[in-house]
């Protein structure tokens, strides 16, 4: 039976399923990060506030779960599916990735000196994890934030991605513009420029597809 105890219920499943906070998930989702505070959940006259469909739809959409993956936690079914079993994939610091060695020309893990760490995420055989280093990528990203990237995802415009450049610069982004001449990338921090980089200047890019917070 669908109840307001239980929506909020699923919705903190699903932010303890992906080792996010309540607070983490509103802001993967692009919402304020208060949005799914306890305070948030009942009006100052006691009613019960329900979160807005549109609110649902982009936890679901930040997560990668499935419609049927939280109508399954709201029904109190909380089992962890074959796909979100935690998964063990090769680590490595952005730092280090600048290095030459630990990828092959199509930006997949290669040669030693990777690390493992097990996640609960979407990882497929060819994911692997970069640890974020340093402030460059906050807001969104933070000092010791963990991102699985795959490099055999489909990017399109709106997508997070990691790119490394030929001269050995990694940097995680917000895709706006690919061309056969250049890729445009748009900044997570403020505070750092957007990038034009000419296609030949790029080594590989690859979807961000989860990351830790």
């Amino acid at each position: 039976m669908l109840s307001h105890d239980r929506v909020w219920a699923a919705i903190d499943a699903l932010a303890e399923r992906y080792s996010l906070s309540a607070s983490g998930l509103a802001r993967r989702a692009g919402l304020d990060s208060t949005a799914f505070n306890k305070s948030k959940r009942l009006s100052s006259d006691g009613r019960p506030r329900w979160p807005s469909t549109e609110s649902l739809a982009k936890i679901i959409e930040a997560t990668g779960a499935s419609l049927e993956e939280f109508t399954g936690l709201v029904e109190g079914r909380g089992g962890v599916s074959a796909a979100h079993q935690r998964r063990a994939v090769p680590l490595l610091g952005f730092a280090q990735a600048g290095a030459g060695g630990f990828f092959d020309d199509a930006g997949y893990p290669a040669g030693q000196g990777w690390d493992l760490v097990e996640l609960p995420a979407r990882a497929t055989e060819t994911s692997y994890a970069l640890q974020v280093q340093g402030d460059s990528m906050l807001p969104l990203y933070r000092n010791g934030d963990v991102l699985i990237v795959e490099p055999g995802a489909p990017t399109r415009k709106g997508d997070r991605v990691v790119v490394k450049t030929t001269a050995g610069e990694v940097m995680a982004k917000v895709l706006d513009r690919q061309t056969m001449k250049s890729i445009v990338l748009v900044s997570l921090n403020p505070a750092h420029p957007d990038r034009d980089i000419p296609t030949r200047d790029i080594e590989w890019m690859a979807r961000i597809v989860w990351a830790s917070q």
